[in-house]
């Protein structure tokens, strides 16, 4: 028994007291390395190299570009699939630009006989658009097992044997990996994979409205699908599409009915990024399939980056693409843009950055924390941390506090194209339908349920209420008188004053519901709130919504669950009230009527009409209006059409959201763009200056522990002097 734990055993003293002041001692001597701050999260070898850090709250379900359709998917996905357009990274409006192509897609007008017409015919004349595609030579796919080839030329990996598969727990298991060149080929092989009722894909009852021959392909491999029952690989290739085809290796055409502006928007949007039948032949195989080494886990794209790590309940990593062709940084942008520094990297050869670590974080707080202390790059702020952050001046112009200037952090914010809204299941028995009585019920929730103050309690004011689907700076939406809900607001004074509650009250007994009785049962009348509940900061928020139910003497029950079951209950049709958001595809109002639209009902028809909102008259306008140029007829168009779902109010139209941002100052090439999925490729990073910040700002403070160290020593003291006199005395 040593001296210490002597003393400790004569004296009753606990040993990690009796061992602190040794412990104080070794760390105190230990000092600093300089490099490597003492509570940084990432492992040595990472000091100073070209990591981008940032971090996730929500594990994504799909990563097939078919199914993929949530932004927690695309900020994913945009870093590794490529369509053949994207928008432009600085220019404002948003304007598209070739991404995969040599240039924007030729354009040419049939008539029924599939004549060409002039591009200023009249849209009735117009029977058909085909849109011709021309890809850049030399593009290639991220290296994978999929293409991976023997010397004879063969797939390596397209037949495995039993005890092939059981030596494989992941795509890294796989010794070979292989690319090839970009074709044609592959676009209209991912468009056919949008038809294939197998893959389950959430537009493809749009596209079966669009493109010639769609549908025909979705009964035709149904009915393949039926007949197959060992679940083989179906190879795309063997079933045509009549309105896509290659004409070449490097070209194709895709046809659609009538006159669609908007579909180029769509050839921005992943749907249409590139799929190697290779990928869907190598993952059919059953036993990598029970092993999760699926499309929907291990991605594969011609992208700046590939997925090197994927972990959702830890961390995803994406890793440049050494395959990549190199696109370079934009030369020119918005006036502004040069005086910021946004035009510095004019030129250079894209991506900047080396790896992506994101790393899951499901509380707030612990981010936010993470982010002061340098060890993520950038950051959003949530409600706890708004006012440490960000101050309002007298103008009402956000900016930033002076602890967030003194460490160079930044702010960017922006009016998203997007909104958030409560919706009404408009297959429910009691919620939705057409009738006055559901109607009326739905106007006075709708009065009732404040948004100016949850702007103001959970967004610390940054939202705008909404009036209607569509955002502020999109095509048909107003701003002044003619642009409120006169259902729900009235415009007194130059603004939008929320109707009394009174007006809710009277709307209540109009509906047969006097302080939230049935008339016809005497029961109180009872509804159910499906909530997506994240942590402890959801507590709030569900409170004040039950609170604007209680106002009209309802009672609200929460179902609360994650944002996956969620899905599952509105895909299903078995919610009745929800809360859900929409962010643009692209910046046309379509996007957003689109959401409202009878076809599109995700119940009926798995689309993303949520509220499974159904109306003759809606969805006539909505035929005419969505294939017009954006024109006064279109206008008038749309204000009908907004004024019938303000009446029929199949959502509580709640608000559109203010993004505010922060980034450190060694992250370079920041501008919201809220079209754009791919931004990771633009940022840039000075890896020495955070490692220095990063150093300097968790410094670790030594005195408490020292000063600790000495109270123990000093309370011990008199035990090991009383111990000394008795070894002494033993000895004499």
């Amino acid at each position: 028994m040593n001296f210490m734990s002597r003393i400790s055993h004569l004296y009753n003293i606990p040993k990690f007291l009796s061992k602190l002041t040794l412990f104080s001692a070794i760390y105190l001597c230990s000092g600093f390395d300089g490099q490597a701050a003492w509570n940084d999260p990432y492992p040595p070898d990472e000091i100073g190299t070209n990591i981008l850090y940032l971090s996730f709250s929500e594990r994504p379900k799909h990563l097939d570009p078919a199914r993929a359709y949530s932004s927690d998917e695309y900020s994913f996905l945009g870093q590794i699939y490529e369509p053949p357009l994207q928008y432009h990274f600085l220019r404002r409006p948003y304007t598209l630009v070739p991404l995969t192509t040599n240039g924007t897609p030729i354009i040419r007008y049939l008539d029924e006989d599939e004549r060409e017409l002039n591009s200023d015919t009249s849209v009735e004349r117009i029977a058909f658009t085909v849109y011709e595609f021309s890809i850049k030579p030399g593009i290639e796919f991220q290296p994978h097992p999929a293409l991976a080839k023997d010397d004879s030329g063969a797939y390596r990996y397209h037949s495995l044997d039993v005890d092939e598969i059981n030596n494989v727990h992941s795509l890294r298991d796989f010794r070979y990996t292989g690319t090839r060149e970009l074709t044609a080929e592959d676009y209209v092989y991912q468009i056919k994979r949008l038809a294939d009722p197998k893959r389950h894909s959430p537009i493809a009852g749009v596209m079966a409205q669009y493109i010639v021959g769609f549908s025909e392909l979705i009964d035709a491999l149904e009915r393949v699908h039926t007949g197959n029952t060992k679940g083989s690989f179906v190879d795309l290739r063997e079933y045509p599409l009549k309105g896509v085809e290659t004409t070449d290796r490097y070209t194709y055409r895709i046809k659609i009915k009538n006159k669609y502006p908007q579909f180029l928007y769509w050839q921005a949007m992943l749907f249409f990024a590139p799929m190697p039948w290779e990928a869907e032949k190598f993952y059919s195989q059953s036993g990598l399939q029970k092993r999760n080494i699926t499309l929907d886990w291990y991605p594969i794209g011609t992208g700046p980056f590939f997925l090197t790590e994927n972990n959702p309940n830890l961390r995803m990593v994406l890793t440049r693409n050494p395959n990549f062709r190199g696109e370079t940084y934009p030369q020119y942008g918005e006036p502004e843009d040069k005086q910021s520094g946004l035009l510095k990297d004019a030129g250079k050869t894209l991506p900047f950055i080396d790896r992506a670590v994101y790393s899951l974080e499901k509380e707030s707080i612990p981010r936010w924390n993470k982010f002061l202390q340098g060890y993520y790059d950038n950051s959003g702020i949530t409600s706890d941390s708004f006012d440490q952050a960000v101050q309002f001046n007298s103008q009402g112009d956000a900016r930033l506090t002076e602890a967030m200037q003194e460490r160079g952090i930044k702010l960017s914010t922006a009016i998203q194209t997007s909104i958030y809204y409560m919706g009404f299941n408009m297959l429910d028995e009691v919620i939705g339908g057409n009738s006055e009585k559901s109607r009326k019920l739905r106007q006075a929730i709708s009065i009732a349920m404040d948004f100016e103050e949850f702007i103001s309690i959970f967004t610390n004011g940054r939202g705008l209420p909404a009036q209607g689907p569509i955002p502020p700076g999109i095509f048909g939406a107003h701003r002044d008188a003619m642009g409120i809900n006169p259902y729900v607001y009235d415009w007194v004074d130059g603004k939008a004053r929320r109707k009394p509650i009174e007006v809710a009250h009277q709307l209540m007994r109009d509906a047969g519901y006097e302080s939230g009785v049935d008339k016809e049962s005497g029961e109180p009348l009872s509804l159910h709130f499906e909530a997506v509940a994240r942590g402890p900061d959801d507590k709030a928020r569900l409170n004040w919504i039950r609170k604007q139910f209680d106002k009209l003497g309802i009672q609200l029950i929460v179902r609360a669950t994650d944002y996956n079951r969620f899905r599952e209950k509105m895909l299903k049709g078995t919610g009745e009230i929800f809360f859900w958001g929409w962010n643009a595809d692209y910046p046309d109002p379509e996007n957003f009527l689109f959401l409202l639209y009878g076809p599109n009902s995700k119940a009926i028809h798995n689309g993303e009409n949520a509220s499974n909102y159904q109306s003759s008259e809606f969805d006539d306008l909505f035929e005419q209006m969505k294939n017009m140029e954006n024109t006064p007829l279109r206008q008038s168009l749309i204000d009908r059409m907004v004024e019938i779902a303000r009446r029929d109010a199949p959502w509580i139209w709640g608000f559109h959201p203010m993004s505010f941002s922060l980034h450190h100052s060694w992250f370079h090439n920041v501008k919201p763009n809220l079209m754009a999925n791919n931004l990771l490729k633009y940022h840039r990073i000075d890896p020495v200056q955070r490692q220095s910040l990063r150093a300097s700002w968790n410094d670790p403070v030594w005195w408490p522990l020292a000063l600790f160290g000495g109270l123990v020593g000093l309370s011990i003291l008199p035990a090991i002097v009383s111990f000394r006199r008795r070894e002494r005395k033993a000895a004499l």
